[in-house]
């Protein structure tokens, strides 16, 4: 009997390497070992695991964050910030590659969906910085990376859902993921300063040109417009959460709404827009809600094998320090996202080991900051990084996929080095929230 949740765990992860839809190899297979096992009693105790989750009303939050970040997708909003940082930054090497690195962090800041920041800023910003000499490793790395930084600056997806799974306040998540979020905004920038001095031929400066068409053209209106919309957008959701005014899942109804508001303001508002973001809403929703559905089957049947007391008594029995568990479990997380993506990871991985941390009287709010820091390199790391897919769907026939690869590889290391930071010093985490909450 040790062995069965040992064995079930393979066959799911088997599955899941072989390309099966995840939703459906969670639940599926977790029905089907429920059913030999536990027989037809194993179909009283899901419904009410399932009905857990539909009524859970922190996850709420997630359909609305979704709909905020399509919503301002399509209100053009991305693009006039973008257009405006490249011409503000133009005159220095590497500018425009701080121009973008500055949208990504606006974005992720105001819609919290990586696909969306990475095909926008690949459809507005890469034809226009390979035009202008960057080469293309250059040009890409920063567009992808960028793109990551919604996974941990709040209103983060995956924050929302690691709250859920761990058990711990969404709002102390967004809160304690602040400063480690500046920290990569931070690396990231002096990793584009670094090229700007050593390989200036990789990110020169705009044309003089261009930048005098700029000036002349009314410029402090348009920075005006181009930053106000968005900034009001991000007080609005992080201020309401932060002062304590609302919850997560309210502020997220705020920002659906103040992104319906910001597109109505900027005339782009239309009926087709607005059953488009809703269909796209509705279809990611669904996907999230399908796998989080699968993820309860799955924990039932492995619970039920008595797999968590089994991981716990086998972890205690080696004598693990609480350091060297975190160390490994940080590293499995790492491998894994090479294979699987972040979802799966949140709903497989950490449900198993929630309960070791616990009983190592880990701090969960820190490890839910460090785990989403990790969870954000599965999205650079060949070969199932989504940020590579999504820009190569959208870039220019002649850049190659090694090219992505070679031009994701400095920024994944710097997510590594922020990430070990954040291990050796756990109060640029635990700081925030701490001040906050007095």
């Amino acid at each position: 009997m040790e062995i069965l949740p040992l064995i079930f765990f393979l066959i799911v992860l088997i599955f899941l390497l072989m390309g099966f839809p995840v939703a459906f190899t969670l639940g599926g297979i977790s029905v089907i070992f429920g059913l030999i096992i536990f027989g037809f009693s194993y179909f009283y105790l899901l419904p009410l695991r399932i009905w857990g989750i539909m009524s859970n009303y922190v996850l709420l939050a997630v359909p609305l964050f979704i709909f905020m970040g399509v919503m301002l997708e399509r209100s053009g909003i991305a693009e006039e910030l973008l257009e405006t940082m490249a011409l503000l930054f133009g005159k220095l090497r590497g500018g425009l590659a701080i121009s973008v690195l500055i949208v990504g962090t606006l974005l992720g800041a105001s819609t919290g969906i990586v696909g969306a920041t990475v095909v926008t800023m690949g459809v507005f910003a890469l034809p226009v910085m390979l035009k202008r000499g960057y080469s293309p490793e250059s040009s890409t790395g920063i567009i992808m990376a960028s793109g990551t930084l919604g996974q941990i600056i709040p209103p983060s997806i995956v924050l929302v859902l690691l709250g859920s799974v761990l058990n711990v306040p969404v709002g102390n998540l967004f809160i304690a993921a602040v400063i480690p979020g500046l920290i990569l905004v931070l690396l990231f920038f002096l990793w584009i300063v670094f090229l700007a001095i050593f390989k200036p031929k990789t990110v020169p400066a705009m044309p003089k040109k261009q930048l005098e068409e700029f000036r002349s053209n009314k410029k402090f209106k348009i920075i005006l417009s181009a930053f106000l919309l968005p900034f009001i957008l991000i007080v609005a959701v992080l201020g309401s959460i932060f002062a304590g005014i609302a919850s997560p899942t309210e502020a997220a109804a705020v920002g659906g709404f103040g992104a319906t508001l910001l597109t109505i303001f900027r005339r782009r508002f239309t009926i087709k827009i607005l059953k488009e973001v809703m269909l796209k809403t509705t279809s990611l929703t669904s996907m999230v809600f399908m796998i989080l559905v699968g993820a309860a089957a799955f924990g039932l049947v492995f619970r039920g094998l008595h797999g968590d007391t089994y991981l716990t008594n086998l972890i205690i029995s080696s004598n693990l320090e609480p350091n060297h568990f975190i160390a490994i479990m940080m590293v499995v997380i790492f491998i894994s996202g090479f294979f699987i993506d972040f979802i799966e990871i949140t709903f497989i991985i950490v449900p198993v080991v929630a309960p070791l941390l616990i009983s190592m009287h880990i701090d969960l709010l820190w490890i839910g900051i460090l785990i989403a820091m990790n969870l954000q390199t599965s999205f650079l790391t060949p070969p199932f990084g989504f940020t590579i897919f999504y820009l190569k769907g959208v870039a220019p026939d002649n850049i190659k996929t090694s090219q992505l690869y070679r031009g994701a590889i400095p920024y994944v290391t710097l997510q590594l080095i922020a990430l070990l930071i954040v291990i050796f010093y756990p109060q640029l985490a635990l700081w925030l929230p701490t001040v906050i909450g007095k």
